[in-house]
């Protein structure tokens, strides 16, 4: 409970504007303390759900009266500590702003609020003939997918949300409300401020309003898994691909850990090898056919055993049901245990290298890892499944985790590739950075210089 005099002033007169949709229980504070990450919770000191952009800035202008950090807070899907409230203060929860605005399938683009989660959406466009196919596995909110620029296993072919945002509203830390971006397909109309708010973790406002890019359902798909001898046969498949220009969908790679794990949890029976899963789109049959024999060519230089193919809608579903559940099914290979969940992601022509001596790192470690990733634009993620009371094993994968993502940063790549910064990965901006860090601070304390939103991420003041 607060104790503080401005703050139990604040939560009094949070409740006046809000009633019970402001609450200090206990309950609901701990629920908004974590996402879904190893990270150590902290509790906020009051929660609000707003159910418009005019209650957010009431929200953030007692926050500035009374000097308290303001956190948002979307689905709770992050992996980085994003949503965690390490000063207290306010958390916005925004799921009561869901409401789908506009949709325009003549412009192929729709406006939707920041609590509109990614399968809402795409319920929304139910025969209208587009989609909005960013999918980062969870059924994020599209705010929450804005503010850590998500991206996710179709990114190879459709890009991230840097790519796939035209527009947004945010409330600034001093309640003033800018729209930013238009509807346009270009512009060259002064600073791109859309593109630095996307990524921005809610450390320079809260997102309120965004305005998407939609596409258009493809005419045929179809989806295939092939297994292979080694793991560096598999990656040099995704390299080989991309470098010849195979529109692909998806590249999704799972090492024979993962690949067991998925069997377990999804009752699959895929060869517990190293994996690669492929989807093809494409505006014809005969075209989705000559990408899938392209690379099924291409995987068997480099010791593919064959493709099984998923053709039928219902056994492309369970395909991807089965990689979405990646995550849960890599913790039940140790009931009990604690995910710690990490990526990187490097130029593609280095992937193979660095996947090869990440895996050469963790052959000996005493719990399990699995390694799973969008490989078609050279990102994957390493699961470590933890004894959360031993402290020796923590220490071990905080040192390979630091190993990977120096080896990432000298390969020309990034120490997060989709999982963003929150607090989990402040610590190797200034290595990824240089002066760059200087910069963001600067533009952190010119839009939020008391640091009162989500302090203590991406950047400290």
């Amino acid at each position: 409970m607060p104790t503080s005099a401005g703050t139990i002033d604040a939560v009094r007169d949070l409740k006046a504007l809000l009633g019970a949709r402001a609450s200090d229980s206990a309950a609901v504070r701990e629920h908004h303390s974590k996402g879904e990450s190893y990270h150590a919770p902290a509790a906020p000191d009051v929660v609000c759900f707003p159910a418009s952009t005019e209650e957010v800035v009431q929200i953030v202008r007692i926050s500035q009266r009374f000097g308290l950090p303001v956190v948002p807070f979307g689905a709770g899907s992050s992996l980085e500590g994003h949503v965690q409230a390490l000063r207290g203060g306010i958390t916005i929860d925004l799921r009561d702003m869901n409401r789908v605005l506009r949709v325009s399938a003549e412009d192929l683009d729709a406006t939707v609020e920041a609590g509109v989660t990614r399968l809402q959406l795409t319920k929304a466009l139910r025969n209208t003939g587009l989609d909005f196919p960013i999918d980062p596995g969870a059924d994020a909110t599209i705010g929450g997918m804005a503010a850590t620029r998500a991206s996710g296993t179709t990114a190879v072919r459709y890009g991230t949300m840097r790519e796939n945002v035209l527009g947004l509203t945010v409330v600034l830390a001093d309640a003033r409300v800018i729209n930013m971006g238009t509807r346009a397909r270009k512009s060259s109309a002064g600073y791109d401020l859309t593109r630095l708010f996307v990524g921005s973790e809610g450390t320079l406002g809260v997102m309120t309003e965004v305005t998407v890019r939609l596409h258009p359902v493809p005419e045929s798909v179809s989806a295939a898994v092939c297994s292979f001898e080694s793991i560096k046969g598999a990656v040099d498949t995704v390299i080989a691909t991309i470098q010849l220009g195979v529109p692909v969908a998806r590249i999704e790679l799972l090492d024979d850990l993962q690949v067991d794990a998925v069997n377990r949890y999804s009752k699959t029976d895929y060869p517990v090898m190293p994996a690669l899963l492929f989807e093809f789109h494409g505006d014809s049959d005969r075209h989705v056919q000559d990408q899938a024999e392209s690379v099924e060519a291409i995987a068997r230089e480099h010791g593919g055993r064959g493709f099984a193919w998923a053709t039928r809608l219902e056994d492309r579903d369970r395909l991807w049901q089965a990689r979405h559940h990646a995550f849960y099914a890599a913790l039940a290979l140790r009931p009990g245990a604690q995910a710690w969940t990490t990526d990187v992601c490097v130029p593609i022509s280095r992937l193979t290298e660095c996947v090869v001596e990440t895996k050469a790192d963790h052959a000996a470690v005493p719990f399990p890892v699995c390694l799973v990733g969008h490989a078609g634009d050279g990102n994957f993620h390493l699961i470590y499944m933890l004894d959360s009371g031993s402290a020796s094993e923590l220490d071990e994968a905080r040192r390979l985790n630091d190993r990977m993502i120096t080896r990432a940063l000298a390969l020309g790549g990034t120490c997060s590739g989709e999982h963003g910064v929150g607090f989990g990965k402040m610590k190797y901006l200034a290595a990824e950075h240089g002066e760059g860090l200087e910069v963001m601070r600067a533009l952190k304390r010119a839009l939020d210089p008391d640091n009162r939103m989500n302090p203590g991420k991406i950047v400290d003041i």
